[in-house]
């Protein structure tokens, strides 16, 4: 198994559209840095936000998830209500080769604001927009910035494709677009 370069990720995009839009180089003047790194790209959020509000006093269960614990916003800014979180959905396409497994690692930027960014490896064969949770750990509202980087995602190659892959076994958020709320 081993990390893949930014040579390997350039080589994959233009042969099979592993991500799209890709953006080549890292981009960061006045901005969250974004795009192709040494050895990962950092994703950008969109600018459609599911924040989540007890404001219906909903319970959340994974088994039986209600939609009206979240209220939709679309705008350049998210603010995230103290000790909360917010999912929202990458603006890159990927498609995961099926011998590679990618992780998800939140941006230092947000970590060091006590903003947590969480999302589960992109299993091999899998393709979608990628959902993304922002957990705000602090007593204070937190920002977020749409068109910004949000998560460095990190490809590792299998020493084989898996027996089975997430397309082929038909998984449940296969070619998801924008945010996708729980589903069982």
């Amino acid at each position: 198994m081993s990390v893949l370069s930014d040579k390997w990720i350039t080589k994959m995009v233009k042969k099979h559209k592993m991500i799209y839009p890709f953006v080549p180089k890292q981009k960061r003047k006045g901005k969250i840095s974004y795009g192709l790194s040494s050895y990962g790209y950092d994703a950008r959020v969109s600018s459609d936000f599911k924040i989540f509000t007890n404001v219906n006093s909903a319970v959340v269960d994974p088994k039986n998830f209600k939609k009206d614990g979240f209220v939709s916003k679309k705008s350049k800014v998210c603010i995230i209500p103290p000790n909360s979180f917010v999912l929202a959905t990458t603006i890159e396409y990927f498609k995961i080769p099926d011998n590679v497994i990618v992780i998800c690692l939140g941006k230092s930027t947000y970590a060091r604001c006590g903003i947590i960014v969480n999302v589960t490896p992109l299993e091999p064969g899998w393709e979608g927009h990628v959902t993304l949770e922002f957990s705000n750990t602090t007593p204070l509202p937190a920002k977020i910035y749409a068109n910004e980087g949000a998560a460095q995602f990190v490809f590792i190659k299998g020493n084989e494709k898996p027996q089975t892959t997430y397309s082929q076994r038909k998984g449940k958020y296969m070619k998801q677009k924008g945010v996708t709320l729980p589903k069982i």
